[in-house]
């Protein structure tokens, strides 16, 4: 147990490395999802910031992403946020991203932290219980070992999302109730899909983690001992010139795994007491992952038509229209989702909105730069 006077300031880190190509073509290289106005007129990274500076100074804002984004990331925060912005030579996956932040951290407050490890593309509608959720996370992950992660109640047998298995009866903290986790099971088939859903024992992963750094240095040693090894040999480096040149040459060799592979789902296969805990979140979360959960999360009614800019339906009906620089006119066309930039067009039926990363992979074979 944490000792009462234990001072620990808590920091957040947010993980904006991502490209998000189902947002094609919107989305590219420099500016992927999270630094789009997808849902309003802040972009996805400038919503996550502002959720949380009631919980988090500037100052305690960590974000991590990748060198061709890093301009606009900084653009986007607080300006006591981008000194503390982490460029990754490469992408290496979840568990090596919140590694980086971890020595950081631990090297900014001069021993340990309580970390909240936060995507910066998602869409919360719920904002005030979701800082209570987060706030009640940090005071549970204040005992040493214990990792808690946010469960999203589903809503739906829903194939695309990670799940997580809870048991045990309830414990409470700041009004929230979090649960031991039995397993996570990702992307299950609908059946299986089906059976969580009725058992009501099951909550979607929304990859929202919260825990001490060391309690997270702790486990990636257990778990993953080399990349521990290279990062610990660089936290020794950090505000030295010796930095950047040793981070370029180590950080391509680590281990590319995600944080829940790597580190949740074997720690809840070890014996002893529970480390593993899921809070239950109903904070109407989405993560946005397709042009149509945008039509989703937009429209008021399945078959209302949706635009950014002025346009008229007839007899046209859930559509998703983005072509803000023109009046657009649909007519007779229903679920399509069509969006325009300046140098291309998507038009795609809605139920095959997933499919638009397929698209980016084949621009990207055959060598069409421009347009991703």
């Amino acid at each position: 147990m944490p000792a009462e006077n234990e001072k620990l300031t808590a920091h957040a880190v947010i993980l904006a490395g991502g490209r998000g190509t189902r947002f094609w073509p919107r989305s590219s290289m420099r500016t992927p999802k999270q630094l789009l106005n997808i849902t309003g007129h802040e972009t996805m990274l400038e919503q996550t910031a502002a959720r949380l500076l009631p919980l988090f100074p500037a100052a305690r804002l960590w974000t991590v992403t990748n060198s061709a984004q890093s301009a606009a990331v900084k653009k986007q925060l607080p300006a006591a946020a981008r000194s503390r912005v982490l460029i990754e030579p490469t992408g290496r996956n979840t568990a090596a991203a919140i590694a980086l932040a971890a020595i950081h951290v631990r090297h900014a407050s001069k021993g340990d932290a309580l970390l909240a490890v936060l995507p910066a593309d998602h869409f919360i509608a719920r904002p005030a219980p979701y800082r209570q959720i987060v706030k009640a996370a940090l005071s549970l992950a204040r005992e040493q070992g214990r990792m808690i992660v946010l469960g999203i109640p589903p809503t739906r047998p829903d194939t695309g999302f990670g799940y997580i298995e809870r048991m045990g009866d309830a414990i409470a903290a700041n009004s929230c109730s979090a649960f031991a986790v039995r397993r996570f099971t990702e992307k299950p088939e609908l059946a299986a899909a089906q059976a969580y859903l009725a058992s009501g024992n099951y909550h979607w992963n929304a990859g929202m983690f919260f825990w001490r750094v060391s309690t997270f240095l702790d486990n990636l040693r257990r778990f993953l001992p080399k990349t521990h090894a290279a990062l610990e040999s660089l936290a020794t480096t950090i505000g030295t010139r010796r930095y950047d040149s040793l981070l370029r040459k180590i950080y391509p060799r680590l281990e590319s795994i995600s944080v829940d592979y790597a580190i949740l789902e074997p720690a809840t296969q070890q014996p002893g007491p529970p480390q593993v805990f899921v809070i239950p979140a109903e904070v109407g979360w989405s993560d946005i992952g397709s042009w149509a959960a945008v039509h989703e999360l937009l429209a008021a009614h399945p078959g209302d038509n949706v635009s950014p800019g002025p346009f008229h339906a007839l007899d046209a009906e859930g559509n998703f229209l983005w072509s803000p620089g023109k009046f657009v006119a649909a007519i007779g066309v229903k679920n399509l989702v069509v969006v325009e930039t300046d140098d291309a067009l998507l038009i795609v039926p809605r139920e095959r909105a997933q499919d638009v990363g397929k698209l980016v992979k084949w621009l990207e074979s055959r060598g069409m730069k421009k347009l991703l």
